[in-house]
């Protein structure tokens, strides 16, 4: 099957990874297990992948550390954590590193499958950029081509992640106007909530650097509804 996706799990408890694996496998996957921090990145390297479940208490490089290494090599990787620390803190630090997601054990199965293909959609969504059409847009002094996710400033060009295109196509295409955070939301994250209404503001403190070099611009919060573009 050419078209498989490959999912790495890096969890040191080895009778769940096992599990996992098995359950994955006879899901469609190819999987690919590791036992601890330092394996995990290793295999990485190695052999690469297309999705990445790793728990947060690792033997050797922790959880939060190793996505942040994994993301280096490959900034659009999906990562969902998989782990037993429920704290509040936790989890947020877990998104605001860009996780996409947040799973504590116990997990049922069915669910974290539904929440793997769910994301697989959407980057997938994301990557058939030949059927979106390409916009450019003027924002202030920069120039915004979606196809080339690249922000453009007196020659200058930033290249932004999906995700970062994605939030600032829709601000864009409704510039001046309300966007929704709901919308934003349910069109990225698949859901809106707690924290993944925290994620998006990482994400729109991000596009305010990224637009800082025109003080003309800017990305006005509109408290409990969403936000608006403004040049």
């Amino acid at each position: 099957m050419t078209n498989q996706k490959k999912i790495l799990i890096i969890e040191d408890d080895a009778n769940m990874g096992f599990l996992l694996k098995e359950f994955l496998t006879t899901s469609g996957f190819l999987v690919e297990l590791a036992t601890d921090g330092d394996a995990g990145l290793n295999a990485f390297l190695k052999n690469g992948a297309d999705f990445c479940i790793i728990d947060v208490m690792l033997p050797g490089i922790d959880g939060f550390t190793l996505m942040e290494r994994i993301r280096k090599e490959d900034p659009e990787i999906p990562v969902i954590f998989l782990t037993a620390r429920s704290m509040k803190q936790d989890k947020l630090k877990g998104f605001n590193l860009g996780g996409d997601d947040y799973i504590t054990k116990p997990f049922d199965e069915d669910e974290l499958l539904c929440r793997i293909n769910a994301i697989l959609n959407r980057y997938q969504k994301n990557d058939s950029t030949e059927s979106e059409p390409e916009i450019s847009c003027n924002i202030g002094k920069y120039l915004f081509e979606t196809q080339n996710q690249a922000l453009i400033f007196e020659n200058e060009i930033q290249r932004l992640t999906y995700r970062e295109c994605d939030v600032l196509r829709m601000l864009c295409s409704n510039k001046n106007n309300i966007v929704r955070r709901s919308d934003l939301l349910n069109a990225y994250w698949g859901r809106d909530d707690y924290f993944n209404g925290r994620s998006l503001d990482v994400f729109i403190t991000r596009l305010r650097k990224r637009l800082a070099n025109d003080p003309n611009v800017s990305i006005e919060n509109i408290p409990k509804v969403g936000y608006v573009l403004k040049d």
